[in-house]
C-alpha cells in the first residue's frame, strides 16, 4: 500500500458505534520523557485524535496488563510473563549504524515496526509533504529566488566522520566551486542556536548541501526537509536512494549527487545553474503548492491497536534485526549496492 494512503487510513480509522468503548493501555518502555509527551489520555484528547480511547502510561509494574508496549530505539526485557495479543512496537527514530543490535531473544518479539521507513508498520516520517492538489505540482513563481544571492554553496556539518564519506565529497565539490562548510569540519563558524545562520541560506547562498552522515533506506531527515526545503535555497542531496527521495519529496525541489558521475559533474551543473536564473528558478516552482502536515504518530498508534483488537492475531516479524538492516544502508553510493531484501514479516 502506498505510504501516504496508509498513513491517511491509519489517521482516520474510527470504531463502530458502540456504547463502552474501552480505553486501550499503550506503556510507554523508556518512559514519557523520551517521547516528550504527558501520560494519561492527554496526547490523544488534545490532538482531537478520531481515536482517542487510549490512555499512556510509563509504570513497568503495569506491563502485564498494557494492550501494547511502545519501546524507542532498544528492547528493555520486562520480569512479567507477555499476555496474549499484547502488541510489541519497535520505534527508530536513526538509522541503523546509529540503533543498537538487540539480544537474539528478542528477534521474534515483535509484532510492527514505527520508523521512518516506508515500509515500516506505522510510518513516522522525520516530515511529510502534501500537496493541496496532486495534480498541480508546479505555480508560477512571483519572485526570483536567485536574487542578490552572492554566494554559491553552504553546509552546517558537525559529524566529520560519517560513513558515506560525506565531508570527502564535499571537499572534492570545493575544487571546483566555492563550498562554505560552517561547523566542526569547516573553517566558517555559525552556532546551532544562532537562528541568522539558517536565515543566511535565504538571503546569501543559492545551494546548500543536505547531506546524511548515513546512506541508508528512506533515511531523509531535517537536514533536507528544514534546512534545505524550508527554505530558501536548492538542496543537494546525500543519503537515501534517488527514487526515495522522489516518493517523498515536492517535485523538482533538490538535486541527487547520484544523478551526476561524481563532484566535477555535479560543480559544473551548479555553475549553469549559477548563471541561468530560469533554470535555478525552476527547482522553486512546488512553492505554495503544497505543505508539511503533522502525521499524528500517537493518534495512529492508538487507532492501529483498536483495529487490532478485533482481530484474532497480530502478526509478528520473525528477525526485525533483518527486516531493519539487511541490504538497509551502503557505505558507498547506490549505484554499487545491492537490490533491497524481502520482507520478514510473518
Amino acid at each position: 500500500m502506498h505510504v501516504q494512503v496508509r498513513i491517511v487510513e491509519q489517521l482516520m480509522y474510527t470504531l463502530p458505534k458502540e456504547e463502552d468503548v474501552p480505553i486501550k493501555k499503550i506503556l510507554l518502555a523508556n518512559g514519557l520523557g523520551a517521547w516528550g509527551v504527558s501520560g494519561g489520555r492527554t496526547e490523544f484528547i488534545r490532538n482531537k485524535c478520531p481515536v482517542d480511547r487510549c490512555t499512556l502510561t510509563a509504570d513497568q509494574r503495569e506491563a502485564a496488563t498494557a494492550d501494547a508496549i511502545l519501546f524507542k530505539d532498544h528492547h528493555t526485557p520486562f520480569d512479567v510473563k507477555r499476555p496474549p495479543n499484547q502488541i510489541w512496537i519497535l520505534y527508530y527514530l536513526e538509522c541503523p549504524y546509529h540503533t543498537a543490535s538487540l539480544r537474539p531473544s528478542s528477534l521474534e518479539l515483535f509484532n510492527w515496526t514505527a520508523t521512518y521507513r516506508r515500509d515500516s508498520d506505522i510510518v513516522a516520517p522525520y516530515e511529510r509533504w502534501v500537496y493541496h492538489d496532486p495534480l498541480n505540482t508546479e505555480k508560477d513563481l512571483e519572485r526570483n529566488y536567485a536574487a542578490n544571492k552572492t554566494k554559491k554553496v553552504a553546509w552546517f556539518v558537525s559529524n566529520c566522520h560519517a560513513r558515506n564519506r560525506r565531508l570527502q565529497y564535499a571537499r572534492q565539490l570545493s575544487k571546483f566551486i566555492p563550498v562554505d562548510i560552517y561547523g566542526a569540519c569547516g573553517s566558517h563558524h555559525c552556532p546551532r542556536t544562532d537562528p541568522n545562520c539558517l536565515e543566511m541560506l535565504d538571503k546569501e547562498y543559492k545551494f546548500y548541501l543536505a547531506f546524511e552522515n548515513s546512506n541508508c533506506r528512506d533515511y531523509i531527515t531535517e537536514k533536507f526537509f528544514v534546512n534545505g526545503l524550508q527554505h530558501d535555497v536548492l538542496p543537494i542531496v546525500m543519503g537515501a536512494r534517488p527514487e526515495e527521495y522522489a516518493a517523498v519529496a515536492p517535485h523538482n525541489s533538490y538535486i541527487h549527487v547520484e544523478e551526476f558521475a561524481g563532484p566535477e559533474d555535479l560543480a559544473a551543473y551548479l555553475k549553469r545553474l549559477d548563471e541561468d536564473d530560469t533554470l535555478y528558478n525552476s527547482y522553486f516552482k512546488w512553492k505554495g503548492t503544497g505543505e508539511f502536515i503533522n502525521t499524528y504518530f500517537f493518534c495512529r498508534v492508538c487507532a492501529m491497536v483498536h483495529a487490532s483488537a478485533r482481530r484474532q492475531r497480530s502478526a509478528h516479524y520473525a528477525d526485525v534485526q533483518a527486516w531493519w538492516r539487511d541490504s538497509a544502508c551502503t557505505r558507498a553510493d547506490w549505484r554499487a549496492a545491492p537490490e533491497q531484501r524481502p520482507n520478514h514479516l510473518h
